[in-house]
């Protein structure tokens, strides 16, 4: 599909191709808000890595995240899978390989990548000090969705501090860049049928994709979030298992009871009077 948006993003990164010095780059944002998709943009036609954490679902290891990372890197580069049982060997291995290469490391999904791991970003701190940094044609890119994970744990610590070239925060489209999902139907929709569909679909790129441009917004609404099988249907309970990860449970009952409560009140105020 045509990329949209994005221009000043894209821009800012293409900035970092100038420098001489190697640079790290930090992309967050909410799930759905088109965070890989800017860096696949950003990387077509350079030599780039991606690499992505398993999700943290029960049972996850941080074994489990090595040998996945070990399986990436295996595909990624037609070598044996390695045998590794800390970070610290991944790092090194990328650290040599990319030596004096022109090339866009991503490491997306981090919050993943190093939740089973306490001392993750410390070796990843390293490994950027001892190994990255020295390539100066070298751009590593940090992502993820746990927006909070990637200020408390990486923009807010002392061992990042001075080390981030550009911090690049995703937020959603524009009106007029959400109208272009409509395609060459854009101009014949009318403003109000998109501002039904925007109301409930926002400027979020992965669901503005789902748009059938043919169908009327009702129609849209219908089967994106009243159908068992569209992808607003349990896009709540997704999200904010995402966003709090071991939190989601407590915060989740939070939210319900908040909302019981705000219910409870308007059924009291609303209450016919009787006569």
């Amino acid at each position: 599909m045509k990329f949209i948006g994005r221009t000043k993003e894209l821009e800012s990164l293409e900035l970092l191709l100038k420098k001489k010095s190697a640079s790290l780059v930090v992309i967050r944002g909410r799930r759905r808000v088109g965070k890989s998709r800017l860096i696949k943009e950003f990387v077509s036609h350079k030599t780039n890595w991606i690499f992505s954490g398993l999700p943290p679902v029960p049972g996850i290891t941080k074994q489990r995240q090595l040998d996945d990372f070990s399986a990436q890197l295996s595909k990624s580069f037609g070598t044996p899978k390695m045998q590794a049982s800390d970070w610290v060997e991944h790092f090194t291995f990328l650290g040599n390989l990319s030596k004096d290469k022109k090339i866009v490391i991503v490491l997306d999904e981090i919050s993943w990548m190093g939740s089973e791991d306490p001392d993750f970003l410390g070796k990843l701190k390293t490994a950027w000090d001892l190994h990255f940094s020295e390539n100066p044609n070298l751009i590593m890119i940090i992502c993820g969705s746990v927006s909070s994970w990637i200020e408390e744990n990486i923009l807010q610590t002392t061992g990042f501090v001075g080390r981030i070239s550009l911090d690049l925060v995703l937020e959603e489209l524009s009106i007029n860049e959400s109208s272009e999902f409509w395609g060459a139907k854009r101009n014949k929709v009318s403003a109000y049928e998109k501002f039904k569909l925007l109301s409930v679909t926002g400027g979020i790129p992965k669901y503005l994709e789902e748009i059938i441009p043919s169908h009327s917004s009702e129609d849209n609404i219908q089967r994106l979030c009243f159908q068992a099988d569209g992808i607003l249907f349990r896009e709540f309970d997704q999200i904010f298992s995402d966003l709090f990860s071991k939190k989601a449970a407590t915060y989740g009952n939070i939210v319900k009871a908040l909302d019981h409560s705000s219910r409870e009140i308007a059924r009291r105020f609303l209450k016919p009077i009787d006569k």
